[in-house]
């Protein structure tokens, strides 16, 4: 039996889409847009966020 590592999970507060271009508007001396990159800040950028552990409260019982 093989196995396989979990599949990433998507970060929630960027779907993945976790760096965009944005203009500021305006173009430098070479005629280029100016732009600057923002990362999401829940996953910094990677677009995948850890698996949770699920930790059970002691005297409780854990479903997945």
């Amino acid at each position: 039996m093989q196995h396989r590592p979990a599949p990433a999970r998507v970060c929630p507060s960027c779907d993945g889409f976790a760096s965009a271009a944005i203009t500021l508007g305006g173009r430098d001396r070479t005629g280029q847009r100016r732009t600057i990159t923002a990362h999401c800040r829940t996953c910094h950028g990677t677009g995948t966020t850890p698996a949770r552990p699920i930790v059970a409260a002691a005297g409780s019982e854990v479903t997945a």
